[in-house]
């Protein structure tokens, strides 16, 4: 399957790549190092040293460098060899450990497979959200998945599921399915929304609302960016007219694929009350993550166990209504893939 080179994917969470460790992870099918400077800056190389590719995160570090265990090659942080051990120390003009650009931002590690001088870190998207607020309103975790990346973008971009999945803390009874959601593509972004009255609220907000269990007006957002980040914002208000009067819960969900039919699967969340609650902090990150994983994970999954392919539309899905905004992210994204690899081609 062919990805999107030319862009920024989450590697890790910050937390994943600790000091003086050397982390991996494979990335769009390629096995990568990550690790720390001294200074604490991240840096990712290719997980394997050129002499007889074995993964250098088994190795050793000294200073910034890392040490191949087999043999002993020295790499520096760049991938350049700077000590061989053998014969008189030559040290082959091939032996370069191939690197990748690493910016640390909003909670993750970005990674640029692509070509290194496109590699622009204002293209990564604005999560600043994550940026701001008590600590105690705020989390992050880390899902390993067993499917394609496109099929759980959609997961996402079509939140109709949520009125038959989910159980009473995420359940929107039944108002997402009738609607045909505003749908808006702008540059490489793909946005839909839908908006409705629920009573009782979503388990999520009931009990935090000025008059808990009864109605209140719900709306959800989801922003798509190329190739697979996205900001999901919900929310419930009672007593106003405007949305951001109430509660809001700034949630964001970010795929890279590991390879053809696996992801990892990075989430970000912030929430705009009870600010200072650590305790119902981690029982709001503990539940939506039990949430995805007991609830929509199997599903995601089985779907793709059954599919044996990558390719949807090979295989003449049905469309239904809440359909439109996974469809033009995924045309949004096939083109742009198309294009990458017409320039590389030319």
């Amino acid at each position: 399957m062919a990805f999107l080179h030319n862009a920024w994917y989450v590697a890790a969470l910050s937390t994943e790549v600790e000091d003086e460790a050397l982390f991996h992870r494979k990335i769009l099918g390629l096995s990568m190092l990550i690790y720390r400077r001294g200074d604490g800056t991240p840096v990712i190389l290719r997980d394997r040293c050129p002499h007889r590719f074995v993964p250098l995160h088994m190795g050793k570090r000294i200073g910034d460098d890392v040490v191949c265990p087999y043999h002993a090659l020295r790499f520096d942080c760049t991938g350049k060899c700077v000590h061989n051990p053998h014969g008189e120390g030559h040290i082959p003009r091939a032996a370069v450990v191939q690197s990748f650009p690493a910016v640390e931002r909003h909670g993750f590690v970005w990674v640029w497979p692509g070509d290194a001088d496109k590699a622009d870190p204002a293209r990564i998207p604005d999560y600043s959200l994550l940026d701001g607020g008590h600590p105690n309103s705020k989390g992050w975790a880390y899902m390993h998945m067993k499917a394609n990346y496109e099929i759980i973008v959609d997961n996402i971009m079509d939140l109709s599921h949520v009125d038959h999945v989910h159980g009473p803390l995420l359940n929107t009874a039944g108002k997402l399915t009738p609607q045909i959601p505003r749908v808006i593509e702008d540059g490489n972004t793909v946005s839909v929304r839908w908006e409705w009255h629920q009573d009782p609220p979503m388990g999520f907000f009931s009990p935090f609302l000025p008059t808990p269990g009864t109605g209140a007006e719900h709306h959800v957002g989801v922003v798509w960016t190329a190739p697979s980040t996205m900001l999901l914002t919900v929310g419930a208000v009672q007593g106003s007219s405007n949305p951001d009067d109430g509660l809001l819960s700034w949630d964001h969900h970010l795929m890279t694929p590991e390879t053809d039919t696996s992801t990892h699967y990075f989430f970000g969340s912030r929430r705009n009350w009870l600010v200072e609650d650590a305790e119902l902090n981690r029982m709001k990150m503990d539940g939506t993550v039990a949430a995805f994983s007991t609830e929509d994970k199997p599903i995601i999954e089985a779907a793709q166990e059954e599919m044996g392919t990558t390719d949807l539309w090979s295989l003449k899905p049905v469309l239904l209504s809440g359909d439109p905004a996974p469809v033009r992210a995924r045309r949004m994204l096939a083109q742009l893939i198309e294009t990458e690899g017409a320039q590389r081609r030319a």
